[in-house]
């Protein structure tokens, strides 16, 4: 692998180990969740006399609670304390989680595995801070983009790994739950052991005092957010690629029984196609970016999200007739190629929107505040998602069918996307100039 490549970054220890447990802890986050949801779907369970369509969006929304009550917190601490010892304190406490979600697996307590389910993004509330706040402590400016590009291909194909063995755990073993179980105990050790060889990460902020008033110190942060306009719509843009990426993916498991006419097997093929293109979009950045911040990748991934989007509303706008339960039927039925082809453009178009904006945020946003703007960031997203949860129930109750709802979703991408780029002309700016520096570089060749 050539040095200038990203990938160089894999071979240090500056990267490699911190690498090595994000990915696993997003490993671990992608098989639980998908082990939950796919045994409620497919199995019938009911919670809180809820369905399997309504449970799939307020798990979303309850995953994501902890980000905005307990952002303002971690985010203090992450500048407060050195970033290794944090991350190893985390994957601790991920360990004792598992231990419990195997447990309420094995005896059928759902309700439990929903207490898992907060506490689980209580722990993500604490990481976030500290994992986007040591990639500029650790990396020049010139590797960001192929850093946040790794960190972002990793998350996604952790998310694929977990889809797969959280599905194939419940698949092999339905009744007991024991594979689900030891894997996750499994990958969580694992995390822990990566962690431990994290190098030093001082400290941007040491003599900082812990406000612990949470709704006092959310506004503080989200103020540090919003000293920089181009930061805080940066903010605002990531958090509505969130908002799109939530209402599409928790709506798959009802999309595959409801319109597909497939099962367990099929909703994973769908969720793979989905996060494998989201890593192929993200690792693609620095190769277009030609390995600096190029903003104008954000505008042509915006517009590529709401073209495919609509796309995928005429894809399949009822129930498919013929029921399929395998990979090679699904390939094989007409029309099934279509939907997977949109769901991985709309994850490549999704990478390449969102990359670009996370290091934005790492190189503009002050360095001794960094880990605050950061959790300032996952508050806003977490309102976000939470708000999509919200928004798809909404939509659905009142008779809109999901191919409905992602053409609805495709709409109002077309609209908050102008509303950024109008408040930054920056993304348009930058958008012309690169598409003429490529055409210009094509004249070249020819």
């Amino acid at each position: 692998v050539s040095d200038s490549s990203q990938f160089r970054l894999l071979r240090e220890r500056r990267f490699a180990p911190f690498f090595t447990t994000q990915f696993l802890g997003a490993f671990n986050d992608n098989v639980f969740r998908n082990g939950l949801i796919i045994v409620i779907t497919f199995q019938g369970v009911k919670v809180f006399g809820l369905n399997a369509s309504q449970l799939a969006n307020i798990a979303g929304a309850i995953f994501m609670l902890p980000f905005f009550l307990f952002s303002a917190t971690a985010g203090q601490l992450a500048d407060k304390y050195e970033k290794s010892a944090l991350m190893r304190i985390i994957k601790v406490v991920e360990i004792a989680l598992m231990l419990l979600a195997a447990l309420a697996f094995m005896s059928g307590q759902y309700s439990i595995l929903f207490l898992v389910l907060f506490l689980m993004g209580c722990q993500s509330t604490l990481f976030g801070p500290v994992k986007y706040a040591y990639l500029p402590q650790k990396l020049d400016t010139s590797e960001l983009i192929g850093g946040n590009a790794l960190v972002e291909s990793g998350t996604y194909l952790a998310i694929i790994l977990g889809l797969v063995v959280g599905g194939l755990s419940v698949a092999v073993d339905p009744q007991n739950r024991y594979v689900l179980s030891a894997s996750l105990l499994t990958i969580a050790a694992a995390g822990y052991l990566a962690s431990r060889s994290i190098p030093d990460t001082p400290a941007v902020d040491p003599e900082l005092r812990i406000n612990w008033n949470a709704v006092q110190e959310t506004w503080r942060i989200v103020g540090y957010a919003r000293k920089d306009r181009s930061v805080f719509l940066a903010v605002i843009g990531i958090s509505w690629f969130w908002f799109f990426g939530s209402v599409m993916t928790l709506q798959i498991p009802a999309y595959t029984l409801d319109i597909l006419n497939g099962n367990e097997e099929v909703t994973t093929i769908l969720l793979v196609a989905f996060a494998v293109g989201v890593g192929i979009g993200a690792l693609l950045c620095e190769r277009l970016s030609g390995h600096r911040i190029e903003l104008g990748l954000v505008p042509l991934g915006s517009l590529g999200l709401t073209i495919v989007a609509i796309d995928l509303y005429f894809a399949q706008t009822t129930k498919h007739p013929l029921v399929v339960t395998t990979l090679g039927e699904l390939l094989a039925r007409p029309g099934s190629i279509r939907v997977l082809v949109d769901l991985a453009l709309l994850g490549a178009f999704g990478g390449l929107y969102s990359v670009p904006l996370y290091a934005m945020i790492q190189e503009r946003a002050n360095r001794q505040h960094l880990s605050r703007i950061i959790a300032a960031n996952n508050i806003i997203n977490s309102l976000f998602i939470v708000s999509a949860a919200g928004m798809a129930l909404t939509l659905l109750n009142a008779g809109l069918t999901i191919p409905e709802l992602f053409l609805a979703l495709a709409c109002l991408n077309g609209v908050v996307a102008a509303r950024i780029f109008i408040g930054v002309p920056e993304f348009a700016q930058r958008f012309f100039s690169w598409i003429r520096g490529k055409a210009g570089n094509a004249a070249e060749r020819d």
